[in-house]
């Protein structure tokens, strides 16, 4: 459809100059937006879906041809009518019950013991009432919910049903704002007011081809949709025709269905052509076709959430569209110009780079995404880049260097491969180019046109990134070749120095590393973080300030300056933009780029810039347009929805499910021996992001796990207990949402649950009882052997007691017997000997008197008698006689001597012999006699021995030795 000139001027304005912010609610007019398809092969149903819902937990529920599909974000699943009817009709009440309704068929869907179950509520139907045909509508209103036929429309409430019959058969039943709406065929459109049906006035301009879609519409009106007969606008009172730019594509590919959306747009579904939006005025903003995304043209339903995502049920699939993302597309279905490598608009028409050369479409086109992409003659090959300077726009190719007019190029160089080209900073009345072998120089003709001027000699390592610094170096650096920096004339002819760097001088490597202007500060991309060079030593260090605020863009491989302080930041396919307004701050946003991940052309990724706020990023097979005034409009929610705990399955030895979806409030019980599970979670949000989770098992772990994309978890044998499995998610290191919980108790094996262990309890009780007769029978029993053995072994003691002290009588007898006997013998011995002694003695005496006594006539020779007085003295001074007496001594007055001797060292012999005598208290005449020595010697002695004793003299001397 061709569009007016203002329009197409309007729309050339606000996109290309950019001097109109687009409203919050804006839809992006550029290409088309994102379409995410859902096959069939992967919800694992039938081909078609009738209708779409979403409960409060986010949880997207479909009619489709093979059952009731239900969708949370990450997992679908399937449940079947009793009869596997087709499930034309969907509708979720407040209180979080699920209505559908099929051939003969309509009910409920709610969790009986943790799993969906299916109620029918046709047994609660009037006897004189039958269902015999489909239900194609269902609406809730406060506690009523009305089940729509083309006969009839059932309405129930407290458990009852009741049936309104209409004067004719019914097409479609509609609700807005809380009214109800009904086409009756031939009669026109009526509005059900209590249970009865009331016709609107002048509603037969409607036409007869069927009235489809409803919709609040501005100043309490409504926006009506027909079949084939376009739109008409109801105030209340009168049917007006609405003209439109859509009226004749709705009437040309039958109208279907429609939703609000974005509060001021209009989303029709057509059974031809997919689905066109329109705004308040009826102005189209937007086709959305297979052409565009679509899986299929024929829109069976279309439901837009709370998240402002429009949802279309299809005759084949399941597809959703954002429609108020900043990014829209434009994809080469058909495979017309291969692989984007550069993008630009110049002019009034759109150029890509690609990789089978330099295609050009109409950009005031852009409305209706009808670019009609033509390849420029004579472009074929490798594009690289393409560049607008000073009103020039510049091709780098593969064959060379062209000046591109129209749809017509001009070579200006033949060197090939020119990867990038720049104004010089030190000098901006010249261009510098990277090409596959060195530095090319351009400076400008007469006309004012930029032309090759030469190549810089000395240099000739391929260049796919080329800076300035302040001080004039320039930096080339090649993912492969490595990082130089040169050093050139004044004249910009030759080299005077290059100097190449490695990790010698701090970087981590000679690979991909690649040169960028930040900030008027040339940094260097790597692998392990951005690096600044330090001109005072020549060597590289880590930039820490940016690379800790970049966060996982600090690994980026590429910068694109885009504007007003942002930059965008590319990290292996990942994009991002990074805001540097606010000082010391860097802003981030990466979320809602998501859905270009992996689609732009790894290491040759462009974005180019179309207005102050409009940017033309190049993917693989098209193009996308991010609108950066329409983002700052859109907020994104502060606050995630909860992450959902759908299925927990058992996995013990087969799998089998324990649960469906279960609620925060819920308890899971799950026997012992089924004490392996998975647990299954997923987040409700369904825009493309990159989602994190992160759980823990209370009871069980002891800390929250790192953050994963995984949305199942396994735990197995588990002990029997109470656990509680708490999960939680992110999106892009930003917003986490609430923390979601359920309780999991483990049942104690049979042996350890409560009624064993009450058995367990009784058994111990009746044991102990038992136990305790049979203790105190058996202690009675063991007391009386005790007690007799105690007696027995009292005697034996005794008896051996009495044994063994006659024994030791005995022994003491017969050792005192035995001493005795021995000293008696040892007296007698003594006594012999001293006999012996004293005979032999005398026996000398008697030889020598005889000798005296034969010399008769001569005097005894005085040397004779001097021999007799020896023999005499010898015998009475031999100490035989004094030791046996010492010894006979010791024994009688316990080793008196040794004691003396211990006391007092210093006493002699005769000393010694002294004491004893003393103590066997004997006179000085018997001492004098045994001492051969007089009395007054004796006297003399016993003075001496005093002193020696230092005896007081208070004190009897015999009196001391006997006391000692």
């Amino acid at each position: 459809m061709k569009l007016s000139l203002s329009r197409i001027s309007f729309l050339f304005i606000l996109y290309f100059f950019g001097l109109k912010q687009l409203a919050a609610n804006d839809i992006p007019r550029i290409g088309v937006p994102y379409v995410q398809n859902f096959h069939k092969s992967l919800y694992a149903a039938g081909n078609q879906n009738w209708s779409i819902a979403k409960n409060q937990k986010g949880i997207m529920y479909f009619g489709n041809s093979g059952g009731l599909l239900s969708y949370n974000g990450k997992y679908w699943e399937k449940h079947e009518l009793p009869n596997k009817q087709i499930v034309r009709s969907v509708a979720v009440s407040n209180d979080g019950l699920i209505y559908t309704g099929g051939f003969g068929e309509f009910g409920f869907w709610d969790y009986q013991h943790k799993k969906l179950a299916y109620t029918s509520l046709t047994k609660l139907l009037p006897k004189n009432a039958k269902l015999t045909g489909e239900v194609w509508k269902i609406y809730t209103l406060g506690k009523k919910i009305y089940f729509q036929t083309f006969s009839h429309i059932f309405l129930y409430e407290n458990k009852k049903i009741t049936v309104i019959k209409p004067a004719n058969n019914l097409l479609f039943l509609h609700k807005v704002n809380d009214r109800l709406f009904a086409e009756v065929i031939e009669k026109g459109l009526f509005e059900l007011k209590d249970r009865q049906l009331i016709k609107l006035e002048g509603s037969e301009i409607l036409g007869n081809t069927g009235v489809l879609s409803i919709l609040p519409y501005k100043d309490n009106q409504f926006l009506i949709g027909t079949s084939k007969n376009g739109l008409f606008i109801y105030d209340g009172k009168t049917f007006s025709p609405f003209a439109n730019q859509a009226n004749q594509f709705l009437k040309t590919y039958q109208l279907n269905n429609g939703a609000r959306v974005l509060n001021n747009y209009y989303a029709f579904g057509t059974i031809l052509n997919g689905i066109i939006i329109i705004d308040v005025n009826g102005n189209v903003v937007q086709t959305i076709n297979k052409t565009s995304g679509l899986q299929n043209n024929t829109v069976l339903s279309i439901y837009n959430d709370n998240e402002n995502n429009l949802w279309a049920g299809l005759d084949n699939g399941i597809d959703r569209i954002e429609l108020n993302s900043p990014l829209s597309f434009y994809f080469d279905k058909t495979g017309k110009f291969g692989t984007v490598y550069s993008s630009l608009i110049f002019g009034n028409k759109i150029y890509l780079g690609t990789n089978q050369g330099l295609f050009y479409g109409n950009w005031s086109n852009n409305a209706a995404g009808n670019f009609d992409f033509k390849l420029i003659p004579n472009s074929q090959g490798q594009v690289w880049d393409l560049s607008r300077i000073d009103n020039q726009l510049i091709c780098g190719h593969n064959n060379g260097t062209f000046s591109i007019v129209g749809d017509r190029i001009e070579k200006i160089s033949s060197i090939n491969g020119g990867w990038t080209l720049k104004k010089l900073n030190s000098n901006p009345n010249y261009l510098i180019q990277g090409t596959y072998t060195g530095l090319s120089i351009y400076v400008k003709n007469s006309g004012g046109n930029w032309t090759f001027s030469h190549r810089i000699e000395g240099f000739g390592e391929p260049s796919r990134y080329v800076e300035q610094d302040h001080k004039g170096n320039i930096w080339v650096s090649h993912a492969y070749q490595g990082l130089y920096r040169i050093n050139v004339s004044e004249d910009l002819k030759k080299t005077v120095k290059i100097k190449y760097y490695d990790d010698k001088n701090g970087l981590p490597s000679s690979f991909n590393i690649n040169a960028f202007n930040l900030e008027n500060r040339v940094v260097f991309s790597s692998d392990s973080g951005f690096y600044v060079y330090d001109d005072i030593n020549d060597r590289f260090n880590k930039y820490h300030a940016l690379n800790n605020k970049l966060g996982n863009f600090s690994t980026s491989n590429k910068i694109i300056k885009a504007s007003n302080g942002k930059y965008w930041f590319i990290n292996h396919g990942r994009m991002s933009l990074a805001n540097f307004n606010e000082p010391g701050k860097i802003v981030i946003d990466s979320n809602r780029f998501n859905i270009l991940d992996g689609r732009m052309v790894q290491y040759y990724e462009n974005i180019s810039q179309i207005s102050n706020n409009i940017y033309l990023i190049s993917v693989d097979d098209g193009f996308a347009i991010y609108n950066d005034a329409l983002a700052s409009t859109i907020k994104a929610s502060t606050k995630l929805p909860q992450v959902l705990i759908g299925k927990i399955d058992d996995i013990t030895d087969k799998y089998s499910i324990i649960a469906e979806s279960v609620n925060s409030e819920e308890e899971i019980e799950i026997p012992f021996s089924r004490n392996s599970i998975r647990i299954s979670f997923a987040l409700p949000y369904y825009r493309l992001s990159k989602i994190k989770f992160q759980y823990y098992l209370e009871g069980f772990s002891k800390q929250w796990s790192e953050w994963s994309p995984a949305t199942q978890k396994d735990f197995t044998n588990l002990s029997n207990g109470t656990y509680v499995f708490k999960v939680r998610a992110k999106i892009d290191e930003h917003a986490i949402s609430e923390i979601s919980t359920v309780k999991i108790v483990i049942l104690a094996p049979w042996y350890a649950s409560n009624w064993a262990w009450a058995f367990y309890f009784i058994c111990i009780i009746i044991g102990l009882i038992v136990g305790k007769k049979i203790y105190e029978a058996k202690l009675k029993k063991d007391q009386q052997k005790i007690a007799h053995k105690l007696q027995q072994e009292k005697e034996d003691y005794l008896k051996k007691e009495a044994e063994a002290t006659e024994k030791q009588i005995a022994k003491l007898q017969t050792d005192k017997l035995q001493a005795e006997l021995a000293g008696k013998s040892r007296e007698l011995a003594n006594s012999a000997m001293s006999l012996v002694y004293k005979n032999e003695l005398l026996q000398k005496i008697s030889q020598e008197l005889y000798k005296l006594k034969d010399n008769k006539d001569q005097k005894p020779q005085d040397d004779q008698l001097r021999k007799i007085q020896k023999i005499i003295d010898d015998g009475m001074n031999d100490e035989r006689d004094w030791n046996l007496f010492e010894n006979s001594f010791n024994e009688a007055h316990e080793s008196f001597f040794k004691k003396l001797k211990a006391n007092h060292p210093d006493l002699v012999p005769n000393d010694l012999k002294l004491c004893a005598y003393l103590r066997m208290n004997m006179s000085s005449k018997e001492m004098a006699s045994l001492l051969n020595i007089s009395v007054r010697g004796v006297e003399i002695r016993r003075y001496r021995l005093r002193k020696k004793l230092a005896v007081p003299h208070d004190k009897n001397l015999t009196e001391f030795l006997i006391e000692l």
